[in-house]
């Protein structure tokens, strides 16, 4: 009845809002407003990218499907690097694999506080799950050799990280990113997340929001960032992102095309 209530008293408003300013039809903002938006979230563990398509149930939810991609560290990743001179670069000693992660999953999303005016922000909670994949790929170090028989000259290797073997002054930097591309394994899993999301897009039909959040990601067993014994199967960190994107009107698909909305945009 509450709901009925704030649907009624929200269209009857916005109707004459429409009459006054001639702008907006109220009844397609309350029962069509889907959306899509893309997103680049940092995270206390790595960075990422996501992509959300999210369809209206009522007037305060959505259901959604999502996919994203981005990274994993370990908390013990700490950048060195020697003053070799020129090529050489930064590096995280003791690191064994680079991991990337790709996801999907479905969600939820609740409306607590509505826009009263275009300058307004519309708070939301929301949460998602799926299946995960972690994909990680062996890192190759540039490792200062000494040449057998000539105590005074060095010449450079790549090879793994061996802590038994290599000492922080002889790394001279990381070798090519697709070193070791043909070793990367991958590991299956689930993920959660959840979080508020603020929306304050002073136009209609274009989204602009920041999230806050925490995430969790579990795998079926540890995986080896670093050549220690504390590598773990369960990531869990905090997130902070900015989404950008459109509001999709089912009755009329042209009119919320992202292209269009700018060039409207631009001829205002």
């Amino acid at each position: 009845m509450k709901k009925l209530l704030i649907i009624v008293l929200y269209t009857l408003f916005g109707a004459v809002v429409s009459y006054a300013q001639g702008e907006i039809d109220e009844q397609q903002r309350v029962f069509f407003r889907n959306e899509r938006s893309g997103a680049i979230l940092l995270n206390s563990d790595g960075f990422g990218l996501n992509y959300r398509e999210a369809k209206r149930i009522n007037y305060l939810n959505k259901s959604f499907f999502e996919i994203g991609a981005g990274t994993l560290k370990h908390p013990k990743e700490y950048k060195s690097s020697n003053s070799y001179g020129q090529g050489s670069g930064s590096f995280v000693f003791g690191k064994l694999n680079t991991v990337f992660y790709l996801r999907g999953g479905l969600g939820r999303q609740h409306e607590i506080f509505t826009k009263a005016d275009r300058g307004g922000v519309a708070v939301r909670y929301f949460y998602s799950a799926g299946p995960v994949i972690a994909a990680y790929k062996p890192i190759y170090y540039r490792i200062l050799c000494q040449v057998q028989g000539a105590p005074y000259y060095f010449e450079l290797r790549e090879e793994k990280f061996d802590k038994t073997l290599h000492d922080p002054s002889l790394i001279y930097s990381k070798a090519s990113f697709f070193k070791g591309l043909d070793e990367t394994k991958v590991l299956p899993g689930l993920y959660a997340k959840g979080g508020f999301n603020f929306e304050y897009s002073k136009q209609d039909k274009i989204i602009h929001a920041i999230e806050i959040g925490a995430q969790i990601n579990t795998f079926l067993k540890s995986i080896p960032i670093m050549s220690s014994p504390d590598n773990r199967s369960v990531f869990f960190s905090l997130f902070i992102s900015y989404r950008f994107g459109v509001i999709v009107d089912p009755l009329h698909p042209d009119e919320t095309n992202l292209p269009g909305l700018i060039r409207r945009r631009r001829m205002e």
